[in-house]
């Protein structure tokens, strides 16, 4: 079986590794992918968001199955392409896809089916927008409506901030057209917990839930990130606070999309927070988050690719799902600067026998360089969290490149919740 993947990051390397592990696969091609994961695949040079590209590639090569990851080129319609052409594909068509596409989109969703979620008013004018925060409770979110690589949200502590936020989302266009809609929310405060599901529009089922850690720096200090690191499963993500997401969040936002005529198939990811009034929804990813995937798929023991069939076939309801009790530590080591100003075409050596799943980096002349601000993400799994956590930092002394950063206290909050 050919199995395609769409991406190029730690994410799609946590993907292409799993897939492997099925015996059906007999070659796995990652659309770009990186210098790392042409360890596991063959990569091609041909971007995420070249859907045309990426048709033509899968129906010349006869591919079999495909995963598009990344959340553009699925907003861009890169499954409904696909489908178009007869192969099959995990993951959202243009029109489920939306709920990531769309900040006022999903914000309108849950407010018309009653999901729990944060007070919120949108905007299309900048002027109407600061006449607003002139009496708006502070601290505030102001939200970009589109994607913005996982930067279009500002958490406003002041005023000022948060007017200087509007101006730089729909006055600068910071984020591009993506910020010619805002969303100014209600902020939120408890523990925050990411929850990825598989669903095909009808059955859902939940993976284990985990814990990112966005900050640059220890503590929580320093700007924020794409995710510095990730533990599962989260400790304030109980039994009982579970059963009330599903009741409350889960089932009904695919029965919602449903009603509007948007199933949605694939990775449905919850980004939730537990305030003192229960659990809310903060975000939806129409995909795998990164870096979640890379503590979530360890834990996972049954076939990836046989569950996105089953979820291709609409079917998941007969698949075999089932996650190992145990724990998993992710620690992102990335280049020093990042996200800011950073240096790249540094060598790495890590050791090949680690599930290290590699995001940033490429291949010159058979030596792997860095080639992004996050370079890899180091996992390991063990029975308990400590466990975990020692492991991974364990296997980060195992791996060096020249101004390697990584945080050093990834997963203590969870320590200190679980003690």
């Amino acid at each position: 079986m050919k199995v395609m993947v769409v991406g190029g990051g730690g994410r799609e390397h946590a993907i292409i590794k799993k897939i492997k592990e099925n015996k059906s696969v007999s070659e796995i091609f990652a659309l770009p992918g990186n210098g790392g994961i042409a360890a596991d695949a063959t990569c091609v040079n041909i971007g995420a968001k070249d859907i045309d590209a990426i048709v033509a590639f899968a129906v010349e090569n006869s591919i079999d199955f495909a995963v598009v990851a990344p959340d553009d080129p699925l907003v861009l319609g890169c499954v409904d392409a696909l489908n178009a052409k007869g192969i099959k594909t995990f993951g959202p068509n243009k029109a489920a896809a939306i709920i990531e596409g769309s900040k006022v989109f999903s914000k309108n969703l849950m407010k018309k089916y009653n999901i729990p979620t944060a007070q919120y008013e949108v905007f299309t004018d900048m002027d109407a927008a600061l006449n607003y925060l002139e009496t708006a409770p502070i601290p505030t979110v102001v939200k970009a409506d589109g994607l913005a690589l996982g930067k279009g949200v500002i958490i406003a502590e002041t005023r000022e901030d948060a007017k200087d936020a509007v101006k730089s989302i729909m006055g600068d266009k910071v984020f591009g057209e993506s910020g010619s809609s805002i969303v100014i929310e209600e902020f939120l405060t408890g523990p925050e917990v990411s929850v990825l599901s598989f669903t095909d529009g009808e059955t859902l089922i939940p993976m284990v839930s985990s814990m990112d850690h966005k900050r640059a720096l220890d503590n929580d200090m320093g700007l924020n990130t794409g995710g510095m690191g990730t533990v599962a499963p989260n400790p304030y993500y109980t039994e009982e606070i579970a059963k009330e997401c599903m009741e409350t969040i889960f089932i009904p936002t695919v029965e919602a999309m449903n009603k509007e005529g948007r199933s949605f198939s694939g990775c449905l990811y919850f980004g939730l927070m537990l305030t003192p009034n229960g659990p809310k929804v903060i975000e939806y990813n129409c995909r795998f988050g990164d870096p979640e995937t890379q503590v979530v798929l360890p834990l996972l023991e049954s076939d990836l690719l046989d569950i996105m069939l089953h979820i291709s076939d609409k079917t998941l309801k007969d698949a075999d799902v089932r996650f190992s009790s145990g724990s998993a530590c992710c620690v992102v080591m990335a280049s020093k600067g990042y996200p800011g100003k950073y240096e790249t075409g540094f060598e790495i050596t890590m050791p090949l026998d680690k599930n290290i799943y590699v995001a940033g980096a490429k291949l010159d002349n058979g030596k792997l360089l860095t080639g992004g601000g996050r370079v890899l993400g180091v996992t390991e799994t063990a029975p308990t969290l400590k466990e975990a956590i020692e492991k991974a930092y364990k296997t980060v002394k195992e791996v060096s490149f020249e101004n390697a950063y990584c945080r050093s206290d990834i997963g203590a909050r969870a320590l200190k919740a679980n003690n």
